[in-house]
């Protein structure tokens, strides 16, 4: 009897371990770099990184692993959640270890290759070198990259990894690095409804194309198609939130005409990723149109660019929300590629 029992519990346990091979495989033809027709050439390029499917494979283990954290809680992941297209949905501030809350909103993580700076405030300038930033946190990850070197070295599992993506066991933070750009650079959104109508593969409501019209003339200019941003900082004319102070692009700078401008966001699968503003102050897309749309209340030093906006009714608040929402891109938030390989998959 003792025995049966074992080998139920033995079942139980090992099935929350169970992988759907066919699932979570990757092929060559899984990792090929596709840059989408009426994209600009990318920032990074992989030139030096070549993508493979070990090299992917490694990447995307790190990114849902905890194993990175200075207490092995909180991974990638943790804040990049895939349904939320790699945002924090609910969360308007990150959240770390310890229940140590952060000072902004977490950005989605999509289309990557074609940003050249990082972070709300651009202070990370290259794809490799941003994991760096949540890893040393004090309330993000809090750890060291010489701390998560030697513990990847010391698991059997991650120096096989390390093996098969790059032929020999040497674990470094380099090739660290290398992996989880390998994996976050193919994390391309590109086929959301908007795509397929611009292609003439779907087509628009009156409202969401009245929509896409009102959004040319008055955001268009901060946040341009297709990667739906311009890559560059503004003050979006919110008051700084007087617990937080955060001066934006003027903290890296040092300038005082960069103080409270922060880097435009793209747009891609917006309805996924509230709360919104580099602070999440608002849970509602209404909310943030309700603000650009009250340019009497922006604060002092708002972009020139927002006055073209001028006033919008309650009719046009709604067409340009239902265009933004043609954003979603369902094929992006489901790409299997992307999901969590330790999560067990049902048939």
């Amino acid at each position: 009897m003792r025995y049966i029992f074992l080998l139920f519990l033995f079942g139980i346990l090992s099935a929350a371990f169970i992988i759907d091979d066919t699932y979570f495989k990757i092929s060559k033809k899984d990792v090929m770099l596709k840059i989408p027709k009426g994209f600009p050439k990318p920032f990074y390029r992989f030139e030096k990184n070549k993508i493979t499917p070990e090299g992917f494979i490694l990447g995307r283990q790190l990114f849902y692993d905890p194993i990175l954290s200075k207490d092995s809680t909180v991974s990638c992941a943790t804040c990049h959640q895939r349904f939320a297209a790699f945002a924090h949905i609910d969360h308007a501030l990150s959240h770390g270890i310890d229940g140590a809350i952060g000072t902004r909103n977490v950005s989605a993580l999509q289309n990557l290759i074609w940003k050249d700076t990082y972070m709300w405030d651009g202070g990370i300038n290259h794809l490799e070198v941003q994991p760096i930033n949540p890893i040393t946190s004090q309330v993000e990850m809090s750890e060291s990259l010489e701390h998560n070197i030697s513990k990847l070295r010391s698991n059997k599992d991650y120096v096989l990894l390390f093996k098969n993506a790059f032929g020999d066991t040497v674990i470094n933070s380099q090739r660290m690095l290398k992996a989880l750009a390998q994996f976050t650079g193919l994390m391309i959104s590109s086929n959301a409804r908007y795509d397929k109508y611009m292609s003439g593969k779907d087509t628009f409501s009156s409202a969401e194309k009245n929509g896409l019209k009102l959004f040319r003339e008055k955001c268009a200019d901060c946040h341009k198609e297709p990667l739906f941003t311009d890559n560059s900082y503004r003050n979006n004319g919110l008051k700084p939130d007087s617990s937080l102070m955060d001066k934006g692009r003027g903290k890296i700078t040092g300038s005082g005409k960069d103080d409270y401008a922060f880097k435009v966001p793209s747009l891609r699968n917006v309805a996924l990723t509230h709360p919104y503003m580099h602070d999440g102050r608002f849970k509602k897309l209404s909310e943030v149109l309700n603000h650009y749309a009250n340019s009497e209340k922006y604060f002092a030093g708002a972009d020139s660019a927002l006055y073209k906006i001028g006033q919008l009714n309650d009719m046009e608040r709604k067409d340009i929300v239902a265009f933004l929402l043609t954003l979603t891109d369902k094929e992006f938030v489901f790409d299997r590629r992307f999901a969590d390989p330790n999560v067990q998959v049902s048939k």
